[in-house]
């Protein structure tokens, strides 16, 4: 009972603060959850005890009583026995007195120490059973603080593994950017030889206007256009020439 007790004491004295420091180090509740099983294995060790210590207490409580009782009926016996003068019977019942008397006084002591025993039993109980309360509000309380930490622990690796990818981007998701980026310069290169076609189309309809002009000029130079020309002016006076009709 005694080594029972002191593992009880040493229960209710331990220092939750400690516990929960260890605990939010080892990012773990495996401290709190051996504390909470061994409470509970002592307090069910502890409630057996109690009953037991209990039931041991009203029994012996119950025979004080009944020696008591038959001690204070021989008490009155032995008044009567000398009142009436009989001496051999007042003699009987003062030596059965004794002895009732004497296991009364005895039974007595021993339910008032099992008595006392079993208060203990109970306070002990009644302050393990708060603890143990105690214990498990602070382990739903410890509990959500390490799944919060751990929770920030996994969002910073994300950040860092976000940032990361700026630098260097791994595996599949990498080859899918430098596909992009190569479909990207692809069309980019197109368009620039789109472009250049067209400043040598215009360029060649330049040239070509260019040459013509100046063979123009050269032509006109060499006399080669005025055939041309009167071949237009002979056009235009057959266009205007008027038919005259004579008169009869």
């Amino acid at each position: 009972m005694a080594g029972l007790l002191e593992r009880v004491g040493t229960l209710i004295s331990a220092n939750l603060n400690w516990m929960v420091t260890q605990a939010m180090k080892a990012n773990s509740m495996a401290i709190v959850d051996e504390y909470i099983r061994k409470v509970e294995d002592n307090l069910e060790a502890l409630e057996d005890a109690t009953a037991t210590v209990g039931g041991e207490a009203k029994t012996l409580r119950r025979k004080f009583e009944e020696y008591d009782a038959k001690a204070d009926e021989l008490d009155g016996n032995i008044n009567l026995f000398l009142k009436q003068g009989k001496e051999a019977l007042a003699q009987a019942a003062q030596s059965r007195y004794n002895t009732m008397h004497r296991m009364a006084i005895t039974y007595g002591e021993q339910a008032t120490a099992q008595e006392g025993e079993f208060q203990k039993l109970l306070d002990a109980k009644v302050k393990l059973e708060a603890k143990l309360s105690e214990v498990r509000s602070e382990r739903t309380e410890l509990e959500a603080m390490i799944q919060l930490a751990k929770a920030k622990e996994t969002t910073h690796k994300v950040v860092q593994g976000v940032a990361g990818v700026a630098g260097s981007v791994p595996g599949e998701l990498g080859d899918m950017r430098e596909a992009i980026q190569k479909r990207l310069d692809k069309a980019s290169a197109q368009s620039d030889m789109d472009a250049n076609r067209l400043d040598d189309q215009m360029a060649e309809v330049l040239e070509t206007d260019k040459l013509d002009t100046q063979l123009a000029a050269r032509k006109a130079k060499l006399g080669l256009n005025k055939p041309k020309d009167d071949e237009v002016a002979a056009a235009a006076g057959a266009t205007f020439e008027v038919k005259v009709t004579p008169k009869k």
